[in-house]
């Protein structure tokens, strides 16, 4: 029961130090939009500047 325990609060004690996921600024091939997401919008856009700290993609 005691080893399950520290088990878990090893587990759980290496999640608590994940840091937020970066953005960074995409720009469509077809049209030229430019967006700032923390995830790939898809095939249609080319990333081309980052990652930045912000969702305005500022330094």
């Amino acid at each position: 029961m005691v080893v399950r325990l520290m088990v878990l609060l090893a587990l759980l004690n290496g999640s608590a130090s994940a840091g937020p996921a970066p953005w960074y600024k995409y720009r469509a091939m077809a049209g030229g939009q430019v967006i700032c997401v923390q995830t790939d919008p898809g095939p249609q856009f080319q990333r081309f500047a980052g990652p930045f700290q912000n969702a305005g993609c500022r330094p």
